[in-house]
């Protein structure tokens, strides 16, 4: 390869490593305190302070039209002057070329309409910041806490599942399966490095760093994902929706069933219908009377994938059942034409359409969901339903139990390493040790690139693998600056030792890295926690100081003596 090609591919693999580490550097040094906190809290608090904003903001705008109403609108709220353009193109008006707040705040209908383009500016404003903060290297919750829970398992339904009281091993059985579902959900929805252990005989503990959703997080902790297939009762609701409306506020009871029992029949629910707002939370759009009787049990879904409805390109979920489910779903559809069919999911009720005709095949869509609900829902269907039912004991935020001295520490301690191996290379090495000098900040670079790119936790332990490969980095120009040293000792010319050199070390240099480069892999399989991330930082650094060692240090080399016309090396303070 040519040392055009070569210095192209380091300026690609550059430019890749500045596109991954971006977000994580404008997160930690661009996003400030107060909106980092916001950003990673629950979808309600959100909520809460866009609400908050919005009619703290409109408050202010009202009090500056009776102060006066010909001022020009502040720079703080310049985002409404679009919102006011398409509001005047709407009333066939022209638009002013300089906006005051009087004709800002009368090119809106109403004050309702206002404080929702205010809401809206913060909501999405806040919810990209939630979106960017999934695409950066977090720190683990040694460092900067995060989220732990404590689920108990309940064994009566367990007994209800074998027909018998459960024995001592079968509930030790069901808690490991548990447990090796729960890490397989959450290893596949994202979150690195979770803590899941035992905790008694019946308890689950899980740690979770950094900023996690609560509502995400519950959807796949807690089994849910729990869902069914039940036949609407349409006579029933049309008359529990007309009791509702005659009686707003006092026709439910806690349980969300109606207070009369009577207007319901035997054998019929009532069941929120729900749909997700602006935020993604869920939000009752009206109330439907269900056969209690579950039609079909999500429990003979086999595979669950995502897709998009190729008229709406809305997601779908698309199911296949197993054989026994597919037989019972075709007897369902077959008895019910021309009824309403619901998927309940947690007792609520997600979408529902009219059966035309008998359905056989076992394939099933489900449709009316998000993109990310939908992804998560068939996520927790793909890995397999939970042996035993869990319930969430507690759930809180945790602080870290290391804080910023040890992020200081740890931070000083790479930065003493990086500076006393700087030194020792150029002292030793001379012009040589420079160019490792340069390598290994390159490999610190490409390191924590990668390690944002898969949006890896950072914990003490991660932080210890960076301080390991500031060492390790440079052991491979060690290797090769004194195969060179002896070629040159022996009269060969610059060129011609550095050539030798590279080439005579490679393989040495190939066989120790791949040989802990495997324990690595080995480590990151079979270890768990903070164990996993020393592990995958290790491996990261091996590949990166490989790269910049024996691939861009001798592009550097070439460089000097082919194009700097370099004859004596600078490598030795041996004559």
């Amino acid at each position: 390869m040519s040392k055009r090609a070569r210095f192209i591919l380091v300026l690609l693999v550059v430019a890749i490593a500045t596109v991954f580490l971006y977000p994580t550097g404008k997160w930690y040094f661009g996003v400030g305190k107060d909106a980092k906190a916001i950003a990673t809290g629950s979808r309600e608090q959100i909520r809460n302070f866009s609400q908050a904003k919005a009619a703290e903001d409109l408050e202010k705008l009202e009090a500056m039209v009776k102060e006066n109403p010909n001022q020009a609108i502040p720079a703080e709220y310049s985002f409404l002057k679009d919102k006011a353009a398409a509001n005047y193109k709407l009333m066939k008006k022209d638009a002013p070329s300089t906006w005051s707040v009087q004709q800002v705040l009368s090119s809106f209908k109403s004050k309702k309409q206002l404080f929702n383009a205010i809401e809206a500016y913060y909501r999405d404003d806040i919810m990209g910041l939630k979106e960017k903060s999934k695409s950066i290297l977090q720190l683990g919750l040694d460092l900067s806490g995060g989220m732990t829970v404590l689920l108990e398992a309940d064994m009566d339904s367990l007994g209800e599942k074998l027909g018998r009281t459960p024995t001592a091993d079968d509930k030790k059985g069901a808690i490991d399966r548990a447990i090796e579902i729960l890490n397989n959900r959450i290893d596949r929805f994202g979150i690195t490095e979770p803590q899941i252990r035992r905790q008694g005989d019946t308890g689950i503990t899980i740690e979770i760093p950094g900023a996690a959703d609560p509502e995400r997080v519950n959807a796949f902790l807690m089994g849910k994902g729990k869902l069914n297939f039940h036949i609407v009762d349409d006579e029933a609701t049309q008359a529990l929706r007309t009791y509702i409306d005659q009686n707003p506020g006092r026709a439910l009871d806690a349980d969300e069933q109606p207070v009369d029992k009577s207007i319901l029949p035997a054998g019929v629910v009532c069941r929120r219908f729900v749909q997700k707002d602006n935020y993604g939370i869920d939000y009752t759009v009206n109330h439907i009377a269900i056969r209690e009787e579950i039609g079909l049990d999500g429990s003979h879904i086999v595979d669950a994938q995502v897709g998009n409805d190729p008229v709406t390109g809305r997601p779908v979920i698309n199911f296949a059942l197993d054989k026994e489910g597919a037989d019972i779903f075709f007897k369902l559809t077959s008895a019910n034409v021309k009824k309403t069919l619901s998927i309940v999911l947690d007792d609520n009720v997600k979408a529902g359409a009219t059966i035309q005709e008998a359905i056989s095949g076992g394939q099933v869509r489900m449709s009316g969901l998000d993109k990310q609900e939908a992804q998560d829902i068939a996520l927790v269907l793909r890995t397999a339903a939970l042996p035993v039912s869990l319930e969430v004991i507690n759930q809180q935020a945790v602080g870290a139990s290391l804080g910023e001295d040890s992020i200081r520490q740890g931070v000083r301690a790479m930065g003493l390493g990086l500076l006393l191996v700087i030194i020792f290379m150029i002292i030793y090495y001379k012009g040589a040790g420079l160019i490792a000098d340069l390598m290994l900040l390159l490999n610190l670079y490409l390191m924590v690139g990668i390690l944002s790119a898969f949006n890896l936790t950072l914990t003490l332990t991660s932080i210890a693998g960076l301080i390991l490969n500031i060492g390790m980095s440079v052991d491979a120009n060690v290797v090769i600056f004194e195969r060179i040293k002896e070629e040159y000792r022996i009269g060969k010319s610059a060129a011609a030792a550095v050539k030798a050199g590279f080439e005579k070390s490679f393989w040495a240099i190939m066989d120790s890295n791949i040989t802990t480069f495997i324990v690595a892999v080995f480590m990151s399989q079979l270890g768990t926690g903070p164990i996993q991330g020393f592990a995958y930082t290790l491996a990261v650094g091996i590949v990166t100081s490989m790269f910049t060692a024996i691939f861009v240090s001798r592009l550097i080399f070439d460089f000097c003596l082919d194009v700097g016309h370099m004859k004596k090396l600078s490598i030795s303070w041996e004559k």
